[in-house]
């Protein structure tokens, strides 16, 4: 696909958004003033065509280069530390929720991690006092990542070896206990999702990779997920600790999602970065929904499965984000 279609596909989906890719900016006398312009959230694609190279497996260099190029953009800055000491600060202990659902074919990047756990390392954040998890130490294993608990290192281990707190934690229709993980060995949270369909919600991306730190995520499946995902991202121990959202777009999947089906994913060679979860589900779910188009298949919509929990995660009842696209600032960054 040329980079022309998705360019000219998404802006007309962000129709009054701005492009940071070509420079355009809102006329001065359609400015609102800083007290009456509505709340806009900022959604980084960064792509890298090159990003694998000749190969199949993703450049570990390059994709450092590309979520710094990524982090930079979102703060809108060229002093990486700048940019971290916006996210963390020295001493602070930080999880990072991965996906490991799809096994090596459709799961968070090893080499992604690896780069997020350097940076972190570079803002004075100990490597033992980083955790990679997700709810099962064998799915982690499966996906590339190794299990290793104590010592000072990186810790990687699933929710499955740490447990679940003994009171349920509530909101809305939801009820569950949270992994012990986030509560009890760690300070803030960054999530780590993957860019893929859904056969019951429409697509899983950021929101829905927090069913991964409760113990009955197969409860929260009726009506598409919905209102059960915007509920789960409202439990306080999730909110009050989520902080950053690295969606990993390098491999995603426009069909017969979460599981991998080779035949339905594609290298979008990618990251979509932000602080806002609605706002960058929102942006993922336009752009599998161009891959879908170019495939040939039916909308989301036409299928009997959109994404409806991510308008619920942005109502008046959660206010998770944003899910108008006309608040949504695209900043599209491209590597050389």
């Amino acid at each position: 696909m040329r980079i022309a279609n998705r360019r000219d596909f998404l802006a007309n989906c962000f129709a009054g958004a701005v492009s940071f890719a070509s420079g355009a900016a809102m006329p001065a006398a359609d400015a609102q003033t800083a007290e009456s312009k509505p709340h806009q959230s900022k959604v980084v694609h960064a792509q890298d065509a090159l990003l694998r190279g000749s190969g199949a497996i993703v450049d570990r260099g390059r994709i450092g280069n590309l979520f710094d190029r990524a982090i930079e953009t979102l703060y809108d800055s060229g002093d990486p530390v700048r940019c971290w000491s916006r996210i963390v600060h020295p001493g602070q202990r930080v999880a990072l929720k991965v996906n490991t659902l799809g096994g090596r074919g459709l799961s968070t990047n090893v080499q992604l991690v690896e780069a997020v756990c350097e940076r972190l390392q570079s803002a004075g954040v100990r490597a033992q006092d980083i955790v990679i998890f997700d709810r099962d130490s064998a799915e982690l294993e499966r996906a590339g990542f190794h299990v290793r608990m104590g010592g000072n290192q990186v810790q990687c281990f699933g929710t499955d070896r740490a447990g679940f707190e003994d009171d349920l934690s509530e909101f809305g229709e939801a009820g569950s206990l949270v992994s012990k993980i986030l509560t009890r060995q760690c300070d803030l949270l960054i999530n780590l999702p993957v860019l893929k369909d859904h056969d019951g919600a429409g697509v899983s991306i950021a929101l829905k990779n927090m069913y991964g730190v409760i113990h009955n995520p197969n409860k929260y499946h009726p009506n598409g997920c919905d209102p059960y995902v915007a509920d789960v991202n409202m439990l306080p121990e999730i909110r009050a600790k989520l902080r950053l959202h690295i969606c990993d777009a390098t491999t995603a999947c426009y069909e017969g999602g979460p599981a991998f089906k080779p035949q339905f994913v594609w290298a979008e060679n990618a990251l979509l970065v932000s602080e806002d979860p609605v706002a960058l589900d929102h942006t993922g779910w336009q752009i599998i929904e161009h891959k879908r188009a170019e495939k040939g298949l039916k909308t989301l919509e036409a299928e009997g499965r959109p994404p409806r929990y991510i308008a619920t995660a942005a109502d008046a009842a959660h206010r998770l984000g944003v899910n108008d696209a006309r608040r949504i600032v695209l900043a599209e960054t491209r590597m050389a």
